[in-house]
This record gives structure tokens, C-alpha cells and sequence, in this order.
């Protein structure tokens, strides 16, 4: 099964996190977000990606290379010229001649692909589109639809008295490869509000598939932290935490001083390495390849990979990474060094 995802953003709401890194690889829980989707989508069967990047697409190609290391194939097209959601699906034309899933890059879903590929072949759609619900649709797409469950409007952004519903578009699509004809090549094209429409008007079914699961869309900083939380807190899965009720995750090869306390809930990378009598956590996250030196303190915080605290140092609130550091409250920090 194949699946295209969307990863040409700039992230502007997101900097400085994003100030040299495209949207789709900043960290979550030591891996990029990108890579936590991808691998959401292997475990439903999905064994080829298609990538469409734009904003600095030697990051994302430098680290997933040709998708061995995930155990999969990924191919890249080239997406440096805006042509909106439509135009960059069409765009990947060329890759697709079966059913095919649509990722968008700015949110972290539990939502059950296997069951919503279900649902799109039970509904003879050719086009199924995932909503969720959310308390105030205004910063969304909204879709209107009927009790059959097929998709009679599409409304961007309303304003709220033009709220009729409260689900939205959660940015995961299947599509049949037939659509794609009716995308004009090389047009900036929206899919909300030019192919959708044209496809109801041509009779094509749009299925909606709602879903109560998990869906955050990390657009904000805010919505970053939130998202790591959710995850800490265990509203959002991880594949390598097996246990459900267990609130201390380990890497691979990292090494904690038998007089340090970790504190959960916590989830320390691969290759990192804590000093003695120090503090990690609660509510704390750090990255592959980092160094916390003795009498250190890291409370509700996000650490991203390669960064060394000296002796002494209190974080508490903070994002750090090698080149900013983003406080809530205060810290108390001697030294921080990164590994490039």
C-alpha cells in the first residue's frame, strides 16, 4: 500500500522551532514527527511513501534517505513551487494506479487506517476524508454531511455563525487514482475549495469517516507541548513503549547513574548519558545522544537530541535546543553545549 504525504511547510506559527528545520522533522519524543506518522502508517500495511517537500528538503531527504532503515520505500518529488494540497497530489501522479493514503504534515493521529480503508471500500467512495471533533471549528475546514455519511459541503474557516457542524477535515485522505484526472497540471489547486466542490458536482461520492480518536494539529508552540503531554500522559500511543501504565521510557545504550532519580512520567532517548544525584522529572523529554552532568535538575521540559547540561544545572519549563532555548518559568542553566 502506498501512501503520499504532504511535508513542503515552513512552519512560520511554529519558530524558532522550525528556523532550520522544515515542519515535519521537529522532534517528537526523539524522533521527527514525520518519522512517528510513518511509522503509525507501517504498522497498517503501508510500505511505500511518497514524499512532496518544499521547504529545505535536504533535511527530510538526509535522514530518511531511500526509507531502508524503516523498512520501507520512500520516493521524493520536488515540491518547491506552491501548487496547494491539489496540486502537489497531483503532482505524485505518477506513483499511483491503486487506492492511496494522503498524510498532511502538521498533526499526530491515532486515527485506525485500516478501518477508515474499510469504510472508503464499503462506501464505494472515491474519496474518503477522516474528521474529528473539535470544540470551536473556526480555525478549520468544516464539512457538512448528510446521514449517510457522504460529504454535501465544505465551508474553510467559517466564521461562527456560519458553524453548522463541528467536525473537521483532519488532514488524512484516501483517494481513488481516478480523481486525480480532474486536477488540472501545473495549477495552484485547494482541495477544499476548488476539487472537493468540482467532485460533488461531477457525482463523485465523498465518504466521511469520523473518528473519535486521538488528533492534535501542532501548529502552535503551544500545541507542540500539548502534544508531547498527550503522549507522556499516554493519550497518544508509542510503538516502542509496549506497556500501557508504564511512565519511564528508556532508549537503547543510555546510561543513568544508579543515584539519579528519573521521575515519571519521562522518556529519555537512545545513547544519552545522566550524572549522578540528579533529578529527570516529571513531565520531561529527552533526545538521542545527549549529556545531563551530576546535580542536574530537568523538570517539564523538551531536551532535543546531541544537547550537553553541565553539573549544577536547573531547567524547568523550557524547550532547549542548540540554538534557542523557549521558557514558561525560569532556569538556572550553567552551560549547554550540542554535538553537531
Amino acid at each position: 500500500m502506498k501512501a503520499l504525504f504532504l511535508v513542503d511547510g515552513i512552519g512560520t506559527s511554529l519558530k524558532p522551532l522550525t528556523d532550520d528545520l522544515p515542519k515535519s522533522m521537529i522532534p517528537m519524543m526523539a524522533k521527527p514527527l514525520l518519522e512517528r506518522n510513518i511509522l503509525k502508517l507501517k504498522e497498517y500495511g503501508v510500505d511505500e511513501i511518497i514524499l512532496s517537500t518544499g521547504y529545505k528538503p535536504q533535511k527530510i531527504e538526509k535522514y530518511f534517505g531511500d526509507g531502508t532503515k524503516l523498512g520501507l520505500t520512500i520516493h521524493y518529488i520536488d515540491g518547491i513551487i506552491p501548487l496547494g494540497t491539489g496540486g502537489a497530489i497531483k503532482n505524485a501522479e505518477e506513483f499511483f494506479n491503486d487506492t492511496f493514503i494522503i498524510f498532511t504534515e502538521d498533526m499526530l493521529s491515532d486515527i485506525n487506517i485500516k478501518d477508515m480503508m474499510k469504510f472508503h471500500k464499503e462506501k464505494c467512495a472515491a474519496v474518503t476524508i477522516a474528521v474529528t471533533q473539535v470544540e470551536n471549528p473556526s480555525d478549520y475546514s468544516v464539512i457538512e454531511y448528510n446521514e449517510n455519511l457522504y460529504a454535501e459541503s465544505f465551508t474553510e474557516k467559517p466564521k461562527l455563525s456560519e458553524i453548522k457542524s463541528n467536525y473537521i477535515n483532519a488532514g488524512i485522505y484516501i483517494f481513488e487514482p481516478n480523481v486525480l484526472k480532474e486536477i488540472p497540471d501545473s495549477q495552484v489547486v485547494s482541495l477544499e475549495k476548488q476539487l472537493y466542490p468540482l467532485l460533488l458536482k461531477k457525482g463523485y461520492p465523498i465518504a466521511v469517516y469520523k473518528s473519535d480518536a486521538y488528533w492534535m494539529d501542532i501548529d502552535t508552540i503551544e500545541e507542540y507541548i500539548q502534544a508531547h503531554e498527550d503522549i507522556l500522559s499516554g493519550d497518544y500511543p508509542l510503538s516502542e513503549i509496549k506497556d500501557e501504565h508504564q511512565d519511564i521510557f528508556v532508549g537503547e545504550n543510555t546510561t543513568i547513574h544508579n543515584s539519579t532519580k528519573i521521575i515519571g512520567p519521562t522518556y529519555i532517548g537512545e545513547n544519552t548519558k545522566i550524572g549522578a544525584n540528579s533529578t529527570i522529572g516529571p513531565n520531561t523529554t529527552i533526545g538521542n545522544n545527549c549529556k545531563v552532568g551530576t546535580n542536574t535538575t530537568i523538570t517539564d521540559s523538551i531536551v532535543w537530541d546531541k544537547i550537553t547540561l553541565e553539573n549544577n544545572s536547573t531547567v524547568s519549563s523550557v524547550i532547549i535546543n542548540s540554538d534557542f532555548m523557549i521558557s514558561n518559568i525560569n532556569e538556572n542553566i550553567n552551560n549547554i553545549e550540542t554535538e553537531d
